[in-house]
């Protein structure tokens, strides 16, 4: 399909910069299937707009200060490095800025003596850094690096302590992702506590969010678009417990496309969800079939992004067209701490 298809105006005093407070107090708007009215309503009112029996699937990925700043071992030159996926204890996949001066080789020099080996560059622009001495890797980030906030954020403000807080779910505790699952960024203890009451499950799954999808689709046709490949964990009792819902009745709403795109990429052709724990690079477009998820809680996307293709594979594009002209005439807060979108076809 076309790419200019997901395409839309969007005013940048809609983008959100902060999240509302508190952050159970944002909007949502619910869009059904059919012609039905879109709903504007709030994130609170979520428990009424689900059965007993359904279940929410959430992501415990844990947000890493996977953005560095530093330079190329004897230059000056300055360089950037945010951090992509795990490739082993000491070596991550990472973009650069002003890549160009980095050589395969390269000693990087970050802050509070953090340094790393420019090793393998590959095709999609990145680089593979080895991490030098002993201490973990975690540690070397814990001392030199920052949240790394959405580009569309970043450009307009730095990042500072609020963040920390902000840019993390109440689920977080698997380390490993460069980017907040932020549809779970809603979620408190004054959410969750009458979802349990109303017998609405709650599971967990990892998939540790890549650099990747804050990268612009820059082919003209959605075929020519290769996704990056993020690690991905579903336990066999997880897995296990989705299905045995399913068969009672109840409906799986996946809490943020990162969720939804784990469940279908652990799915089975006959609809049933499976132990997984390996990469996944799938891309869901307009005509993809779903194989287990019954609707999704997301929030509003970039035009022309990988994830506007996927609520419209979920919802019809038309449908969901019509809702973003809607979300931007009624101002609602777009992107990571912006405002909720239920979406049940």
């Amino acid at each position: 399909m076309r790419v200019d298809l997901f395409d839309f105006d969007l005013p940048q005093d809609r983008i959100a910069l902060r999240p509302v407070r508190p952050r159970d107090a944002a909007r949502m708007l619910v869009v059904r299937g059919g012609e039905a009215p879109f709903e504007d309503r709030g994130v609170l009112d979520l428990p009424d707009l689900l059965e007993p029996g359904d279940v929410l699937v959430f992501n415990d990925t844990r947000v890493i200060p996977a953005q560095l700043e530093g330079r190329r071992a004897g230059g000056e030159a300055k360089i950037g490095a945010t951090l992509h996926k795990r490739i082993d204890l000491r070596r991550w996949q990472a973009f650069i800025r002003n890549a160009k001066r980095v050589k395969e080789g390269d000693q990087l020099v970050f802050g509070g003596g953090v340094t790393a080996i420019a090793e393998t560059r590959h095709a999609d622009g990145s680089i593979t850094l080895m991490f030098e001495g002993e201490e973990p890797v975690e540690v070397l980030l814990d001392r030199a690096g920052t949240m790394p906030l959405p580009p569309y954020i970043a450009g307009k403000r730095g990042v500072d302590a609020q963040d920390l807080e902000d840019y993390q779910t109440m689920f977080a505790a698997e380390d490993g992702a460069v980017a907040a699952p932020t549809a779970s960024l809603h979620f408190t203890d004054r959410l969750v506590e009458p979802l349990d009451a109303r017998g609405i499950g709650r599971e967990m799954l990892t998939l540790h969010v890549g650099a990747g999808t804050f990268l612009p689709v820059k082919a003209d046709d959605t075929d020519d678009h290769a996704m990056h490949s993020e690690f991905g964990r579903i336990s066999a009792e997880t897995a296990e417990r989705l299905n045995a819902a399913r068969a009672a009745g109840g409906r799986i709403i996946a809490v943020g496309t990162t969720s939804l795109r784990l469940l279908e990429s652990a799915a089975s052709e006959d609809g049933f969800v499976q132990e997984f724990a390996a990469d996944t690079d799938i891309f869901i477009t307009p005509g993809y079939k779903f194989k287990v998820v019954d609707g999704l809680m997301t929030n509003f996307h970039l035009p022309k992004s990988t994830l506007v293709m996927l609520v419209s594979a979920l919802m019809g594009r038309e449908r969901m067209m019509a809702a973003y002209d809607h979300a931007i005439e009624n101002r609602y807060r777009f992107y990571s701490y912006g405002d909720s979108s239920l979406l049940l076809p």
